[in-house]
């Protein structure tokens, strides 16, 4: 049976690296993508400790032609994609009215319209071999809104959108289409955010924990990237085929409110 080929986009840090390393576990080729310095480093070690093949790219995901280039280069190291996620995501957290316009078209364009380049980019091949899986990383705020957070809501919610409509259209190709819409992480953008709360409120960060981040969270833990992980496991799996154009919250309860 051949390895599928998996692309996962902001895979070197985070909640990507976490859904990498299961694949790996799996026996998955794998593309990684990010922006840290040491990411092919980090790639090649993966690749050597699970004995698969890897390919890196830093590729600029706010320039088009930059994903498209990652794209080809992957295809020709790996093989054609099987299997796309998209979790590369930015965040920028304020008032509307103090919004920049060009913090608003950053994150449009790096959490929603990456997520579509990288999908019509692997569609074709998709289509002709009439299987695929794209999982896109969303996020509670894919469902709900909370204030100050007007871009990233509105991208999240688009990119729940995108995977509706391609759902239906990869339905008759043995494609399928879904989102993953996880709570909080403790991702280095959340630890950021953490600690800013923390100097803009004058409270300890452990307080900052449970007042603002996690008051949303019935379960008031962190979600883990190896609980989200193992669902983009299984969504890219064979039993998983009757599944799509579906928002899964791993939320610890938030959006059940």
């Amino acid at each position: 049976m051949k390895v599928k080929n998996v692309l996962i986009t902001g895979s070197t840090s985070g909640i990507g690296l976490g859904i990498a390393i299961e694949f790996a576990k799996s026996g998955y080729n794998l593309a990684f993508h990010g922006l840290e310095q040491n990411g092919a480093e980090i790639a090649a070690e993966i690749g050597k400790q699970y004995q698969i093949k890897t390919f890196f790219s830093p590729a600029n995901l706010l320039v088009p032609a930059e994903i498209s280039s990652m794209m080809k280069e992957a295809s020709g190291h790996l093989g054609d994609i099987d299997i796309l996620v998209n979790n590369a995501g930015i965040q920028y957290v304020s008032p509307v009215e103090d919004l920049p316009l060009h913090k608003w078209n950053d994150i449009i364009n790096v959490n929603l319209t990456a997520a579509f380049c990288t999908s019509q980019a692997v569609w074709k091949s998709m289509k002709a071999k009439k299987w695929g899986r794209i999982i896109n990383i969303s996020s509670a705020h894919g469902l709900v809104a909370s204030e100050n957070k007007s871009a990233y809501v509105a991208s999240k919610h688009g990119l729940i959108g995108l995977t509706k409509t391609l759902a239906l259209e990869g339905a008759n190709f043995g494609i399928t289409v879904n989102a993953i819409c996880p709570g909080f992480v403790k991702t280095p953008l959340v630890e950021k955010q953490i600690v800013d709360l923390a100097k803009q409120q004058n409270i300890p960060e452990a307080d900052v924990i449970q007042k603002n981040i996690l008051q949303k969270h019935a379960v008031k833990n962190f979600v883990r990237p190896e609980e989200i992980a193992a669902l983009a496991l299984f969504l890219a799996s064979e039993n998983a085929s009757m599944i799509t154009g579906v928002s899964m919250p791993v939320d610890g309860g938030w959006t059940a409110q």
